[in-house]
């Protein structure tokens, strides 16, 4: 990797800043880097046409700056719509089909001086934390392309790990910020439900699951991001402004009480090393002045997971329900868009209501959580990459999966009720020595906090810096 591709976005843009490196450089080396490593792991899709690129990237060089993300080129995930390009999300109804506008969170970075170059791959829909599709293909592991990157940002994630962008934006349903960043040694973050805005269109009160959020190869360039996408909009309900994030990064975690949630009791089946690589990590973080105490399950495992699947599924069915009932378009949905929609579907108002008293029971035990702790910690998968070759595992550590989406059980407990969570890097092991990471989960709105927890391991540990050793 080129020093100038080796570059956090923050260091990197304070050296365009200072007219050390041009835009045009970092185009070049770019799309050089694109053009060597994407086809081993298939990360970037629709990728822009490099004479138009590197015309926009001098023009940068031309201008006045429009913000810190001035001539720094971004590939979208491919659920958001970035204008000019195509939003496939992953699905052959709607391949090729050209944007006319950009997300809300994708004209923020836009604004704020970021080039588009092309879109980062994601599952039909995003839905599974792994990034196949069948207009693309499957996106591959860069630490063992024999395996999976996660998803549903996994082309973000290994972008970002192979040093082909610097910065990404993703989405967070059921980990698909956090699964992606602890598969490829990165970081990922779910914000606090409302912080970064979705778009104001179809139901925007019932369906509180789902974020956009930034992916990253430092907590400092997070919260640049978070910062730069968030804050609310005023044609939607829930949204709000918080306190700039960057400015305190490197604040510390002095003090900061950690509870360690671990598998839940015993409840969660977790590959073997998964659990003990996260410990690891905990006992070094006393180093930064953090307190960790183990802790058994807070909440009945099965009403969570009873409650979260519901709900989702609720989502889902609003969302592709048109798509489901027109005769055209059923049979090109994939098996578990089918299967999510027609639970969705057939649930009952009853059934919603029970879901809803669940989610709003484990809120108010939080709270009392967050009364002895800071941040409870979690696993960002209950497994090491599997075979890319998969749709989805069927077992693990022996254990029969009933639905495609439950060796992600370990991240609803964040997403059920909108709390944010970063992922950081913890290190590797499995038999394939291959990459995992660690959910730190605050209250509501603790998302500065949690970044500066974030940051000190990162000043401790650097774990990007192990860069995949074949690219």
């Amino acid at each position: 990797m080129t020093d100038i591709l080796s570059l956090n976005a923050i260091d990197l843009s304070n050296a365009i800043a200072a007219r050390k490196i041009s835009a045009v450089d970092v185009m070049k080396a770019t799309l050089a880097r694109i053009d060597t490593v994407n086809p081993s792991v298939n990360a970037i899709t629709s990728l822009r046409d490099a004479d138009v690129l590197l015309k926009e990237a001098r023009a940068a060089d031309a201008a006045p700056s429009r913000g810190w993300l001035h001539g720094i080129p971004l590939a979208v995930k491919d659920l958001a719509n970035a204008a000019g390009l195509a939003t496939s999300m992953g699905s052959p109804i709607f391949a090729g089909q050209v944007a006319q506008s950009d997300d809300i969170s994708i004209a923020r970075l836009r604004a704020a001086g970021a080039i588009v170059i092309g879109k980062t791959n994601t599952p039909e829909f995003g839905l599974g934390s792994h990034s196949v599709n069948p207009v693309f293909g499957a996106t591959c592991n860069p630490y063992d392309v024999r395996y999976s990157a996660g998803g549903s940002s996994g082309g973000a994630g290994v972008a970002l790990a192979t040093g082909m962008v610097c910065i990404a934006d993703g989405s967070d349903m059921m980990g698909s910020l956090r699964n992606p960043a602890g598969w490829n040694n990165v970081y990922g973050m779910r914000p606090s439900w409302g912080l970064v805005p979705s778009e104001p269109r179809g139901d925007m009160f019932l369906h509180a699951l789902a974020t956009n959020g930034p992916m990253a190869r430092s907590p400092g360039d997070l919260a640049a991001l978070l910062d730069t996408m968030g804050g609310a909009d005023p044609r939607q309900p829930h949204g709000f402004n918080a306190a700039a994030t960057y400015p305190d990064i490197a604040s510390g975690a002095e003090g900061m009480r950690i509870g360690w949630l671990g598998n839940w009791g015993g409840a969660y089946v977790m590959e073997p090393g998964i659990l003990d690589v996260c410990r690891d990590a905990l006992s070094q973080m006393s180093a930064l002045g953090v307190t960790t105490t183990e802790m058994g399950a807070p909440f009945d495992r099965d009403r969570l997971w009873q409650s979260w699947i519901d709900l989702r599924s609720f989502a889902v069915a609003g969302n592709l329900a048109p798509l489901f009932r027109d005769p055209d378009k059923h049979g090109m949905l994939k098996d578990t868009a089918i299967w999510e929609t027609e639970r969705g579907l057939n649930m009952s108002s009853v059934d919603v209501q029970r879901a809803s008293e669940a989610r709003s029971d484990w809120f108010r035990t939080t709270t009392q959580l967050f009364e002895k702790v800071d941040v409870l910690a979690l696993p960002t998968a209950q497994m090491w990459p599997f075979d890319v070759t998969l749709d989805w595992p069927r077992v693990v550590a022996g254990e029969t999966m009933d639905t495609y989406h439950r060796w992600m059980e370990v991240v609803i407990p964040a997403s059920l009720i909108g709390l944010p969570a970063v992922a950081v890097p913890v290190g590797f092991g499995g038999p394939n020595d291959l990459p995992i990471g660690l959910q730190l989960i605050g209250p509501r709105g603790s998302d500065a906090r949690l970044l500066q927890l974030a940051q000190a391991w990162h000043e401790l540990t650097d774990w990007p810096a192990q860069r995949p050793p074949n690219f």
